[in-house]
């Protein structure tokens, strides 16, 4: 049995930044891989500056080529929106028996986790690793000290794709924040200039 961590998030585009968490925790964790699951754009959000799926599935394909445990994944692409975790996690389940799914996220996200839609049968059936980030807020007590929940000490990662986008717009150099392929891909494309 495979124990497979997955990465949420719309990767628009991915960075340094996600590369260098996935990278810590799959080689200090008990974690097999981990796979960037690229969230969908929601047909119910209005279009903003969020590339189309197939290329930020595209990036993340090409960011991750070269790393053995690292893989994308489109598997959100094909459920039904708006999508939940907890319904991603049940169909990964069904697909693929053989594997184990855990969460990957940031401490951000752990402060909001008791809002998200049946959070507890995630917890109830789901390891989860939490890396640190820099945000207020406090994380609620039932997660402290939780068996499920385990706190990686990945390096914090102060770079996000908001900055990165305005900084193109603003014809910047950020081609160090970016993998190779990413950067000749973003600007073949021409993407985030307008």
């Amino acid at each position: 049995m495979k124990k497979i961590g997955l990465y949420f998030g719309t990767f628009n585009p991915i960075h340094i930044g996600h590369l260098t968490i996935a990278n810590h925790i799959v080689e200090h964790s008990d974690l097999d891989q981990v796979w960037f699951v690229v969230t969908p754009h929601s047909p119910f959000k209005k279009k903003s500056s969020l590339l189309d799926n197939n290329h930020r599935y595209q990036m993340v394909l090409r960011a991750t080529e070269e790393y053995k445990k690292l893989k994308p994944s489109d598997i959100e692409f094909k459920l039904p929106q708006p999508n939940y975790t907890v319904n991603t996690l049940v169909h990964l389940q069904e697909k693929y028996p053989d594997n184990e799914f855990c969460l990957i996220m940031g401490e951000d996200n752990l402060k909001s986790f008791h809002k998200w839609k049946n959070y507890e049968i995630i917890l109830e059936n789901h390891d989860m690793y939490v890396y640190p980030r820099i945000s207020k807020g406090v994380v609620d007590t039932q997660f402290n000290d939780h068996p499920k929940i385990y706190k990686v000490d990945a390096p914090i990662m102060e770079l996000s794709s908001t900055f990165i986008r305005k900084a193109i717009k603003d014809k910047k150099n950020i081609r160090p924040m970016l993998p190779e392929y990413v950067w000749q891909y973003l600007d073949e494309m021409n993407f985030y200039k307008k």
